[in-house]
């Protein structure tokens, strides 16, 4: 594989617009960063060699212990000194992945800033089982750097992994080995949010990634973390822990563009309904009844509030939009109202 090396050459391209013929140690033509193909022959040389007759320089670059060529067109002071310049740049920007500091490399291929190779890399360099894993991402008011060192706790693997990630939040990669004592990825971060209050009294959030079957997918696995994280202070969500699966819907309307979700809100709403998505009171009694289930004397309790208050709430939403709320079917079109609203 020599997807670093083909990125380096796209770089390369953008920066300076000098196009960077690719060939395999072998001699195979691989990558031309503008998709042309080679209009010279390839032949053996050491350095940096110059034929005039085809109009090109050639050089070497060295990729993972292999001698790869590449060619630039035109030949002359400025191409040769190119050629000198992009060899060591290309290398650089190539194998710079291969030095970082770990919780750096993690940090980056949870971003989805590293190559398969470089995800590969890092897996033999430090013993990765192949096990199923998780991602968390994790907030809370304290420094990052003190979040992790308290995660660290935490490891029950030797490859479990707590690393900053931005300057408030980080992730905590967690692998699920025979030996894995929770029901459930939620049931380990319901454990873990518990843990950082009741032993160092830090409170935090935590968003919950499905669980991939091979730590080259763990990127996927923060990305939904992340926005199971950001969709729970979005809507506000009740308690410390949310998983992924709880904001898909979410997440689906999102994807889609703002102004066919406006078309879908507009069909939905009528009458006074706008103005009572603005009474937050409403909403947030509304919104809590759905969370326990449209189980009143739940909800009553959770809120503090009368049975009668409920019942009236409930009722006036009816009136409003139209939806009782009561009713399964009609909870749902209320969420999804109420999911739109957010989001427009």
């Amino acid at each position: 594989m020599y997807s670093d090396l083909k990125k380096s050459i796209q770089t390369v391209y953008q920066k300076t617009g000098v196009d960077v013929f690719l060939f395999s140690p072998e001699g195979k033509f691989l990558f031309s960063a503008a998709g042309e193909r080679p209009f010279f022959e390839l032949r053996a040389f050491t350095g940096v060699v110059q034929d005039e007759r085809g109009g090109v320089t050639f050089f070497k670059v060295m990729y993972r212990g292999a001698e790869y060529t590449c060619a630039i067109k035109g030949t002359g002071t400025v191409e040769k000194n190119y050629a000198c310049f992009l060899s060591d740049a290309i290398e650089n920007a190539a194998g710079k992945a291969l030095n970082l500091p770990r919780s750096e490399f993690v940090r980056r291929i949870l971003l989805g800033e590293c190559s398969a190779d470089d995800v590969q890399t890092y897996a033999i360099k430090y013993s990765v089982p192949d096990l199923s894993c998780f991602a968390l991402a994790i907030s809370s008011d304290v420094k990052v750097n003190d979040l992790t060192s308290f995660l660290t706790q935490y490891a029950g693997e030797e490859a479990d992994t707590a690393v900053a990630v931005t300057g408030k939040d980080c992730a905590f990669i967690k692998f699920t080995g025979a030996d894995f004592e929770y029901q459930s990825s939620a049931d380990f971060a319901t454990f873990l949010a518990r843990s950082l209050l009741e032993e160092v009294g830090v409170k935090a959030h935590i968003g919950v990634g499905g669980t991939v079957r091979h730590f080259d997918e763990i990127a996927a696995s923060y990305r939904q973390a992340n926005t199971a994280l950001r969709m729970s202070g979005i809507f506000n969500s009740r308690g410390e822990v949310h998983t992924y699966r709880e904001y898909v819907l979410v997440k689906m309307l999102e994807d889609l563009p703002e102004a066919k979700l406006a078309e879908y809100l507009s069909v939905l709403l009528e009458g006074d309904a706008k103005e009572l998505l603005k009474d937050e009171d409403m909403v947030n009694t509304a919104e809590a009844f759905l969370e326990n289930n449209l189980n009143v004397s739940e909800t009553s309790r959770i809120l503090y509030m009368h049975r009668n208050t409920l019942m009236y709430r409930l009722d006036k939403i009816e009136k409003v939009m139209g939806l009782n709320l009561r009713n399964f079917s009609d909870a749902v079109t209320f969420r999804v109202i109420t999911v739109l609203n957010k989001l427009t």
